[in-house]
This record gives C-alpha cells, sequence and structure tokens, in this order.
C-alpha cells in the first residue's frame, strides 16, 4: 500500500505542478474547473483532486507505520496487534480505491494538453542546442545558446540569426 500511495502522491504532485497557472505556472495541461475557483486568485482552477489525493496518499503513508509497529509488536507467536494491522491494511486500500476512482473521474477524464504552452516550451528549450553539438562543436553550440539567453529567442531562431545552415537545423531538429 505505501509503495502505491507513495507512487500516486508523486503523480498527483506532477499534475498539480503542469496544471499550475494560469499565467505564471506550468500550464502544460488544463485540468476541470470542478470547484469553485480560488478565493485568493479569481479564474484560477484549483487542483483539489490532486490534493486529496496527496492528502489520501499522506494518510496511508502514516498507517503503513501504524502496521509497520503493529507487525513489530509479535512476540514469540503470537501478535496481539493483528487487528490493527488488517484494519489499517483494509482502510488503506479503501482509501486509495476510492481516491483513485474521484481522480479518474473528476480530473484524469477531462484533462487536456495545453499544446501552445507545451510547443512554446520546446521551442524555446535551449538544450535542444545540444543536437547541434554533433556538427558544429561544444563552443558554437554554447554560443548560440548565449545569444538565445540574451536576446530571449526560441533555440532554432538563435541558431538560425547566427548564421546556422538550413540543412544543419532541420537535421537537428527535426523541421
Amino acid at each position: 500500500m505505501k509503495a502505491a500511495a507513495v507512487t500516486l502522491y508523486k503523480v498527483a504532485n506532477d499534475i498539480r505542478w503542469l496544471a499550475s497557472g494560469p499565467r505564471q505556472g506550468l500550464q502544460e495541461l488544463r485540468i476541470p474547473a470542478n470547484e469553485p475557483g480560488s478565493s485568493m486568485m479569481p479564474g484560477k482552477v484549483n487542483p483539489t483532486q490532486c490534493e486529496a489525493l496527496l492528502m489520501v496518499c499522506l494518510t496511508v503513508i502514516g498507517q503503513d507505520t501504524i502496521v509497520t509497529m503493529a507487525g513489530a509488536e509479535g512476540n514469540f507467536e503470537l501478535n496481539a496487534f493483528r487487528p490493527i494491522v488488517i484494519s489499517n491494511h483494509l482502510r488503506s486500500a479503501r482509501l486509495l480505491a476510492d481516491s483513485c476512482h474521484s481522480f479518474r473521474v473528476y480530473l484524469v477524464e477531462g484533462a487536456e494538453l495545453n499544446r501552445q504552452t507545451i510547443d512554446s516550451n520546446v521551442d524555446r528549450a535551449l538544450m535542444t542546442l545540444t543536437a547541434l553539438t554533433p556538427e558544429l562543436g561544444h563552443e558554437r553550440s554554447a554560443e548560440i545558446v548565449r545569444y538565445a539567453v540574451e536576446h530571449d529567442l526560441a533555440a532554432r531562431d538563435a541558431a538560425a540569426q547566427l548564421g546556422v545552415d538550413e540543412e544543419i537545423l532541420k537535421r537537428a531538429f527535426g523541421r
């Protein structure tokens, strides 16, 4: 149960970050607006399904500690703490099952990729310039990165402005 909770925790947290916005966050994912918006920021979609799942995961991780310690109470062939082990294990299973169902129905099924933001992030990602290193060398690629940063340009645009041949750009960037 703990391993499942830790994995779900990471997934929910990643989705929460990917959906952050509406302007200054990552905003690579649009999630359904299931509840009224933020009281502090009108128009913001709160990641309440992610937050609910995170709280359930923390609960399950805590209950795993109870199961672990209760298991340590077994002396010789007797463990009088088995009822709390079974109770917490079953409670964790039910919590995770119910939360995963809600997460799927109220978030995952309505989530959409924000293609415009993703495409823009990929275009502006300077790490893509490492694709030019085999043809241009490390120093020339680093020069293009510095130029892109100084002039707030997309990676491909900076390379083109600095005179990189169009054929090299097509091979490196695939378009």
